[in-house]
């Protein structure tokens, strides 16, 4: 796995990788996702294929889709998901960008538009569902994520985190997180940061399964999701 790069004027990039951690929770952690991701590739293969089949028939892309993020120890990784959105984003997205006042203030400000003109019909129920997020359940079981941990970033975000990114980088990106069910995007970019280093400082195998607890009602209240 290629290692993210960054100048040496980033220093929590320096800190890591003179000091690997090892990932937040250790092996009872990892034991737990490896069984809780094959569980629930197991159970979950029938919406796997509905999906598969709903992001075809509708648009004639890909049905999967991996964007570069940042994982334990600055390690790059393609975190993968459905795909929700057109196959020319990057084109409609600059576009829209131009076009569009106040558009690149809410991109700046938190990497996401509250309508992105680039997700498709069916994209956005899966967005609004969180199902497009399903098959980080194979990140999982190949390490580079966690049941339970700070969504994945890209570089250009983790700049933001400043000195907190030391603890972005101690753990594996999760597939949920204290962020999911705090209200998600409906809160600032600076309170996501402040819950993922919460979250790292005060880990235990009982706020895991809590986090996870709170996720299904999180989910359908579709709260700060899109």
């Amino acid at each position: 796995m290629k290692s993210a790069t960054r100048s040496d004027s980033s220093p929590f990039y320096g800190a890591v990788h003179a000091n690997a951690f090892p990932p937040t929770g250790g092996f009872a952690k990892r034991a737990f996702d490896v069984s809780a991701a094959c569980l629930g590739l197991l159970f979950l293969s029938p919406i796997f294929l509905m999906v598969m089949l709903l992001v075809k028939l509708t648009d004639k892309g890909p049905a999967f889709y991996g964007h570069r993020r940042i994982g334990h120890n600055g390690q790059e990784f393609r975190c993968l998901k459905f795909r929700t959105m057109v196959t020319n984003g990057d084109k409609v997205l600059q576009d829209y960008l131009r076009s569009t006042p106040g558009a690149m203030d809410e991109w700046r400000a938190t990497r996401k538009l509250q309508n992105d003109p680039r997700v498709t019909a069916v994209g956005a129920v899966l967005r609004k569902l969180s199902l497009d997020e399903l098959p980080q359940l194979f990140n999982i079981i190949r390490g580079e994520m966690s049941v339970v941990g700070p969504r994945p970033v890209v570089q250009d975000e983790l700049e933001m985190y400043e000195n907190a990114a030391v603890f972005y980088l101690q753990s594996r990106p999760g597939l949920t997180g204290l962020w999911q069910v705090s209200g998600r995007n409906d809160v600032s970019y600076a309170a996501r940061i402040a819950f993922d280093t919460h979250y790292v400082e005060n880990w235990s195998m009982a706020r895991d399964v809590a986090i996870i607890a709170r996720t299904i009602p999180a989910v359908c209240a579709q709260r700060g999701s899109y």
